[in-house]
């Protein structure tokens, strides 16, 4: 890093959050457990994935092994995990069950089939429902060794996380303005001649100061700045540069995620222009963010302003080429999804990005990403939006948050 970064380091301090608390993993058991018994199905499957956390506060990680955890539709959960990890899970339980272990010559899946057939009740059959996390290599033998019907999860699981409680919302607001701060200070530390690499650096170091882990970073500069995902290959700040970073880090399982662009230097009549075009479709799409509207809504309605000012059409470059936003929480990209043909109602509790992103290949790009949060009275920003391209950092008017 350079010199200048160093010093920013050095004003970053430790944040912390209040996590999840156990009494709120049950009463989400017991939510799963009325929408499984409300389809008929005799049990869900969580692999080791982010619902495995939300439910249960295990934090495993996906790997070649059946691990996880059956939920009941009535009843205590069991935890299915390689027998030699057992002593290990037994210390990480926050929420009791029963484990079943399997040894590396076993087949645990015909084992879950025994387990969901015996404790069935004759509830549908013993139909399991899985998590859509689960390998395919799992779903597979899963579904062949049930007695009952298979079926995805993804709709009973997505209704509840795509709802997020007080405890949650507080969390990614910690989380956010942790990363809001990162950004600042990139800002405050880019000079002619730093690289992508040495800016990447810093924002990971930085949200290690303030105590989330990193999650990802993408620095781009120039031309680079076009393309959603970034290009492979490093680059050097020049005078006049297109700058966008975007940026998120982790805390207490939760994920932040922002992104700002703006010119190096002082900016182009045409940098203007595509970044106030850009600012309008934020803002179009944070103004279709009602209770009650359609997901799809907001992308509707920052493709139609960006649309009334010569871009697009549809997914059509110059223009958007991808969704206006996604949902955030244990997944950097869950529901609900801000995309036509969405048409879940926002509701009080979702979480989801608005990043309308104007691409122009072979000249730059803008994008301004912010999370946004629907409340009783509508929706609400995490972190005030940037209103100027020369000072994206300025203090945006209070109704904007």
């Amino acid at each position: 890093m350079t010199a200048n970064f160093d010093t920013l380091l050095n004003g970053f301090a430790k944040t912390s959050a209040t996590p999840i608390t156990d009494a709120e993993l049950l009463s989400r058991i017991k939510g799963l457990q009325s929408a499984l018994a409300a389809h008929g199905l005799a049990a869900a499957w969580l692999d080791a994935s982010s619902s495995l956390r939300y439910y249960t506060g295990l934090s495993i990680g996906l790997s070649e092994r059946v691990h996880g955890a059956i939920v009941p539709a009535t009843g205590p959960i069991t935890y299915v995990s390689p027998a030699f990890e057992v002593p290990k899970l037994e210390t990480m339980l926050r929420i009791p069950g029963a484990v079943l272990a399997w040894e590396e010559h076993e087949d645990p899946c015909a084992m879950i089939g025994a387990l969901v057939a015996g404790a069935r009740g004759g509830a549908a059959g013993g139909a399991l429902a899985l998590d859509p996390a689960t390998p395919f290599a799992f779903a597979s033998r899963l579904t062949a060794a049930m007695e009952g019907r298979v079926c995805s999860a993804e709709a009973l699981i997505a209704a509840q996380r795509q709802i997020k409680s007080p405890a949650e919302i507080a969390i990614i607001q910690t989380a956010m303005d942790a990363s809001f701060a990162v950004q600042k200070a990139v800002h405050a530390g880019l000079r002619a001649g730093v690289s992508t690499t040495e800016v990447a650096q810093f924002v990971d170091a930085a949200h290690r100061a303030q105590g989330l882990a990193p999650l990802f970073v993408a620095v781009q500069f120039g031309e680079a700045t076009a393309y959603p995902h970034g290009v492979p290959y490093p680059q050097t700040l020049t005078e006049g540069d297109m700058v966008l970073v975007d940026l998120g880090g982790i805390l207490e399982g939760y994920r932040s995620d922002i992104t700002r662009t703006y010119p190096f230097g002082t900016p182009s009549p045409r940098q203007v222009a595509l970044w106030g075009a850009e600012a309008r479709a934020q803002g179009a799409a944070f103004a279709a963010a009602r209770l009650g509207a359609p997901c799809e809504s907001v992308d509707l309605a920052a493709r139609a302003s960006l649309e009334s000012e010569g871009f697009g059409p549809g997914y059509a470059v110059p223009g958007l080429p991808h969704r206006t936003g996604h949902g955030l929480g244990l997944d950097i990209h869950e529901a609900p999804f801000m995309v036509r043909g969405n048409m879940t109602p926002l509701a009080p509790g979702m979480v989801f990005s608005i990043e309308p992103m104007l691409c122009v290949y072979g000249e730059c790009g803008v994008r301004l990403e912010d999370i946004a949060y629907m409340t009783e009275a509508g929706a609400r920003w995490f972190c005030p939006p940037a209103t100027d391209p020369a000072a994206p950092f300025a203090p945006a008017p209070q109704a904007a948050r």
